[in-house]
């Protein structure tokens, strides 16, 4: 009986740690990379281009054809000699032919159109292992954000449920001392609302919660978004160290998009040359080895004949006007240069990005260190307000505002962690070391 007790406690205990999963940033992360459907497909359509990426679809190899055919024919005729002018009829003349065969065809040189082709192919599945990462990037980026979003609501809910068991004791309080005549109805009334109004604020917060947790599951392509767990982290961990050149050199030298930005001129420069190759001659072999076979009818002085044989040839042509060269030629150049624009105003647009985010960041930083002291100064008054109140020195609504000012002020700092650690996860994703996050 006692190693039955024994087995069910064991149970249970492991049921209750399943149930109650424990979660870190770095969890979560592996988590999505592995379940969540927009990084599912951004691999596959990087599967596609890397499939596309071969000599054949370039046209780099020849092709070989397999042919078989039969033809019969059922004829009606009639003739007429010119010397006896007699006239011979044929009814139902039956006529077979069958071919097999083998045909290869090889374009041996375009003006190095196919090996444009094949670059370009290269250059695609690049850029698809680029899209990837930029996807990647921003489930990461994603999933960090809501995570502390989550642990920023924890802790939020942690202090509302502080501020409602200071109510209850401010009401405590005041219910003991309006029964023995020290505090009036008003006080004891004003007690109440101020306990329900922060029990009415934790309710509401439990929402917000159980929200961010629907959220953060979603990221991670968990089957039931409404599944519980627990979080390890009971802060928002700070960094502080962070260097703008630093970011900024990384940033032009690992920035998914600018990587992108760069390959898209690459492309450009790849069409420009597949129009360039027009102004060059073509070379094409083509070969076959095949059999036929005829069946003659009756009338023919040829019963039926067959031929086995092997054939080959080469063609060497050159286009040497077609009406469209010269503007798919300037149009090429454009494209280019539009590239290349384009490749400037999104760097542009990065190092302009990076500024305000470094600024928020270095402000948030400031802010933080002032919030904290803040804290300590509304905590001591917290202590004094209850000290004072406890003698009946102070009003239940200075008591209040010395309360709400604590609340207030870790509030505050709550808000300035969680604004810091967004600009620290922006900054990180602008210059590539977002996933920085999956080594911790």
């Amino acid at each position: 009986m006692k190693r039955i007790y024994t087995i069910i406690v064991i149970a249970c205990i492991t049921f209750q740690a399943q149930a109650q999963r424990l979660y870190n940033l770095q969890y979560c992360l592996e988590l999505g990379l592995q379940n969540n459907y927009s990084l599912r497909i951004a691999h596959n359509d990087e599967q596609i281009s890397s499939n596309n990426s071969t000599w054949a679809n370039a046209g780099l190899l020849p092709t070989l054809d397999f042919t078989a055919g039969y033809t019969g024919s059922i004829d009606k005729s009639s003739s007429t000699s010119r010397e006896t002018g007699v006239t011979t009829k044929t009814n139902g003349g039956y006529e077979q032919s069958a071919n097999v065969g083998l045909n290869l065809n090889w374009t041996i040189f375009d003006g190095f159109n196919m090996t444009a082709d094949y670059q370009k192919l290269q250059e695609l599945k690049r850029q698809g292992e680029t899209n990837t990462r930029l996807a990647i990037e921003d489930m990461v980026a994603n999933i960090a954000a809501e995570y502390y979003n989550f642990v920023q609501q924890k802790i939020r809910l942690k202090n509302f449920l502080y501020a409602v068991s200071l109510s209850k004791e401010r009401m405590r309080i005041v219910e003991a001392r309006y029964h023995i005549g020290n505090f009036s109805r008003l006080d004891y009334q004003q007690a109440k609302v101020d306990f329900n109004a922060d029990s009415a604020q934790y309710i509401k917060q439990q929402e917000a919660l159980h929200t961010s947790r629907i959220n953060l599951n979603e990221l991670m392509a968990v089957p039931d978004v409404d599944e519980f767990f627990i979080i390890r982290d009971s802060m928002i961990d700070v960094n502080a160290d962070l260097k703008f050149e630093e970011l900024w050199e990384s940033t032009l030298a690992t920035n998914a998009s600018l990587l992108q930005a760069e390959q898209n001129v690459n492309l450009a420069m790849l069409d420009y040359k597949k129009v360039k190759s027009r102004d060059y001659p073509y070379l094409r072999f083509n070969t076959g080895y095949g059999y036929t076979y005829n069946k003659f009818d009756s009338s023919s002085p040829t019963r039926k004949s067959g031929n086995l044989g092997f054939n080959a040839g080469l063609t060497l042509g050159f286009n040497i006007f077609d009406g469209n060269r010269r503007r798919e030629r300037k149009n090429a150049r454009l494209e280019i240069e539009n590239s290349q624009l384009a490749k400037q105003e999104l760097e542009q647009s990065l190092r302009a990005d990076l500024t305000n985010l470094w600024q928020a960041y270095q402000n948030n930083l400031n802010l933080l260190d002032l919030e904290k002291q803040n804290l300590i100064t509304a905590r001591e008054n917290h202590e004094i307000a209850m000290e004072r109140y406890m003698l009946g020195d102070l009003s239940g609504i200075e008591m209040r505002e010395a309360q709400q000012s604590l609340l207030d002020a870790e509030e505050r700092i709550l808000s300035v962690q969680y604004d810091i650690k967004l600009c620290e996860i922006s900054l990180l994703q602008l210059s590539g070391k977002i996933m920085n996050y999956l080594k911790n």
